[in-house]
């Protein structure tokens, strides 16, 4: 029987795409870009993009309304092997280093209330030139990810029970915070302060003369500009991916070939005005110098403290932990249904196909778990965030593509829905995602962990050549 509306599926897509991101990335962008017309503008690029993705989605979500989603459409505009490098990076970064890297953005958080969790269980231990530790925070971190794995193996109305209250909690705070931020924020002239040079570029940058590190800000222009865009968008980016998971759990969502496209829309679009009025609601409370030094990175703490005072402190760290907590509820929740379909095609452990009593594919989302919970203690979260949306990118754009293919191959295919604005929308769409991940590896400060996200999605042809013939050998015994 299906369990989830139209409304729980939307909830899914803006709960999974609110986490930690749309509290702190403005910070860092301000530091790259200097300018709060070009902060505004990666936001709007990106709600376009993210949009733009989800419209073109819909005519494939109605075309396959099954549990897998981009994998299945992979699957069937190319063949088996590209479905299996894109599940294989979901597994390895995509899927499990985003669960990681919220779940520990929600027990950092966790540690204003609780601070011993800053601390270290034991001494680094010096390796080469680096240290390794684990804190308390990354086995709260696991502790997390393992309740929330937990509660969604006991049926899929718990995980939906968790996404509506968690979802419209941190909906609520938020539009809280904007409607707020904008009504003090718009009595002063901070906000027409930080737009009288909207569109004045300029970077950090470090020069070394005779052993002394000095730091200028230095104009941003031309292929300079654009460069900088390119690479600083990876933070929005972040802030608004795993909108695609609802395609995962098809399967159980009732009446998919109308309600998949639509929460994919909805849900976009939503997250979109909302992360546009937050940014504009801390440009009227903040300064741009005040964003680009909030400590920590604590942009949304910094302008509630406006509003607030000290009290902001605790209520943002608890509105963060509501958000990241329901966020890697509803990752988790899709996430193991795209394993489980893999499973089905022998293209992942025979045991993750198997549904459990409450009808839902446990050791699919253990194993989902079991490997996020190693990447908590890796202690690389801004490199897996790197990796997980470059590769990210890459996929959608080849998902995306598969539009044209799928319109060419299968003509005659029922459509229930077709894409908006085909084809200008999506050739739009992939051009201006190939133009960011150039600019992300042409970015100097963004190439290494560009080059390993590609490394990660090169290595699956190896794992599935050598699985292939792992189940051969199975099948001969």
């Amino acid at each position: 029987m299906k369990k989830l509306t139209l409304l729980d599926a939307t909830l899914l897509v803006s709960g999974s795409m609110i986490g930690s991101g749309i509290f702190i990335v403005s910070a860092q962008m301000a530091r790259d870009l200097g300018s709060a017309g070009w902060l505004l503008a990666l936001w709007l690029i990106t709600g376009f993009i993210t949009i733009a993705a989800a419209l073109s989605y819909g005519e494939l979500a109605g075309m396959m309304p099954k549990a897998g989603g981009q994998y299945v459409y992979i699957q069937r505009a190319y063949n088996k092997l590209t479905a299996f490098l894109y599940g294989w990076t979901v597994f390895a970064v995509i899927q499990t280093g985003t669960i990681a890297a919220v779940a520990v953005a929600f027990a950092n958080y966790a540690g204003v209330f609780f601070p011993f969790l800053d601390g270290n269980l034991f001494e680094p231990i010096l390796i080469g030139d680096t240290s390794f530790t684990i804190r308390y925070a990354q086995l709260a971190a696991i502790g997390c990810i393992a309740f929330l794995t937990f509660i969604n193996t006991r049926g899929i109305q718990n995980g939906k029970l968790i996404q509506l209250v968690f979802t419209s909690a941190k909906l609520l705070a938020l539009f809280g915070l904007i409607i707020f931020g904008l009504y003090i924020g718009l009595k002063g002239t901070i906000l027409w302060d930080n737009f009288k040079n909207a569109w004045d570029a300029s970077a950090v940058q470090s020069s070394n003369i005779n052993g002394v590190i000095t730091k200028d800000w230095m104009p941003l222009t031309g292929l300079a500009l654009a460069i900088g865009l390119g690479a600083s968008i990876i933070n929005p980016l972040f802030s608004s991916d795993a909108w695609n998971n609802v395609t995962f759990i098809a399967g159980e969502v009732e009446n998919p070939k109308r309600n998949i496209p639509l929460s994919l829309f909805w849900g976009t679009l939503i997250v979109t005005v909302i992360y546009l009025l937050a940014n504009i609601a801390y440009l009227a409370l903040l300064p741009m110098e005040s964003i680009k030094n909030a400590g920590n990175d604590r942009v949304a703490t910094a302008a509630a403290s406006v509003l607030l005072g000290d009290t902001a402190k605790y209520l943002m760290a608890a509105l963060i932990m509501i958000s990241t907590f329901g966020c890697n509820n509803g990752i988790i929740l899709a996430g193991g249904r795209l394993f489980q379909t893999m499973a089905k095609d022998n293209l992942f452990f025979k045991k993750a196909a198997d549904v459990n009593t409450h009808g839902v594919p446990a050791y699919a989302l253990w194993a989902q778990c079991i490997w996020a919970s190693v990447l908590c203690l890796s202690g690389k979260y801004g490199a897996l965030l790197t990796y997980a949306t470059f590769a990210s990118l890459l996929f959608y754009i080849l998902t995306i593509a598969g539009l044209f293919i799928l319109r060419r191959k299968e003509p005659d295919a029922e459509r229930p829905y077709k894409a908006f604005g085909y084809p200008v929308v999506p050739i739009l769409y992939i051009l201006v995602t190939a133009s960011i991940c150039f600019a992300l590896l042409y970015n100097e400060q963004s190439r290494n962990e560009t080059m390993i996200g590609l490394f990660i999605v090169a290595l699956g042809f190896p794992v599935y050549y050598l699985w292939q013939e792992l189940q051969k050998k199975k099948t001969i015994s």
